[in-house]
């Protein structure tokens, strides 16, 4: 037997096992991340047509520089 395995034994024993408490219980980590998630994904909703909402200004940038200067950016 190693000495290794030899320790793993003896501390096992003893029976030295800390166990550090949650803060609060564990189902409460999952509801807290889904809102989270939730919180994420409303704001990337509010952007989804940012984009479009200036479509007329990227006509008239396109008009006065090119459209050249579209296809660069």
């Amino acid at each position: 037997m190693s000495v290794l395995a030899a320790a793993a034994i003896v501390a096992s024993e003893e029976g030295g096992e800390v166990l550090n408490e949650l803060w609060f219980p564990a189902p409460l980590f999952g509801v807290i991340m889904f809102a989270f998630f939730a919180v994420l994904a409303g704001v990337t909703f509010a952007f989804r047509d940012v984009a479009n909402r200036h479509a007329e200004k990227a006509e008239a940038f396109a008009r006065e520089h090119g459209e050249d200067a579209r296809a660069a950016h």
